[in-house]
């Protein structure tokens, strides 16, 4: 399975700091149904089983409404739940080991802040790139800012897509504009939203009209 450009265009990455009690399928088929275009599975603490009985439920999900499932990190949960792919970033298994587990069919994003990462990553099997943190974020603690122009550097250097990801919103959206991004990886900008549906509509347009500059 090959990553499409367009599949980068609403990038949704989950966050359980979010669920202010809800479930987190239910959030998803929400984001789905708003029309994102990747979901990735991300899960820093919970148990391995309940993490691939979750990866397991959200990956028919996301089978339903025809849009790639991505896990965060864990390539062994990616590999049982039957994910369409993976992504890691600097600190994780090298692109390299990754492919080498996953095979040829598979995804493999790959987080790069510079033009050596992100060519690095292009050279030994990544498919796209998610490069950030463009805007100042609270949902990652230790993400460290990128200028607009270090992200159209990656953008340049490499034939891969990127997305841009960090502290996105519909309003400083226009900002990344000319940079050359496929599209944008969000998190509280969908799953902090009371109708997260909505926020996925106004946000796929929004990417649609300032960032790949087309007509509804």
């Amino acid at each position: 399975m090959n990553c499409k450009r367009d599949d980068l265009l609403l990038y949704a990455v989950t966050d359980r700091g979010w669920l202010k009690g809800r479930r987190l399928y239910e959030q998803v088929e929400e984001a789905l149904r708003g029309g994102v275009t990747m979901v990735q599975l991300r899960e820093k603490n919970l148990p391995e089983q309940e993490f691939l009985e979750e990866a397991v439920e959200i990956k028919e999900l996301c089978r339903k409404y025809h849009v790639p499932l991505i896990i965060n990190d864990n390539v062994e949960i990616a590999c049982r739940c039957g994910a369409d792919g993976v992504h890691t970033g600097q600190g994780d298994m090298d692109v390299s080991a990754v492919r080498a587990i996953l095979g040829k069919d598979k995804i493999i994003g790959v987080s790069a802040k510079t033009v050596e990462q992100a060519v690095y990553a292009w050279k030994h099997g990544a498919d796209y790139l998610g490069t950030g943190a463009v805007f100042s974020t609270g949902t990652k603690a230790d993400a460290t800012g990128i200028s607009r122009e270090q992200l159209q550097a990656v953008c340049e250097a490499v034939p891969l897509p990127v997305a841009a990801i960090g502290g996105i919103t519909k309003e400083n959206l226009p900002g990344l504009s000319g940079t050359g991004i496929s599209g944008i990886a969000v998190v509280s900008a969908l799953f902090a939203k009371p109708d997260i549906c909505l926020a996925a509509e106004e946000l796929k347009a929004a990417v649609r009209r300032d960032i790949l500059h087309q007509k509804e």
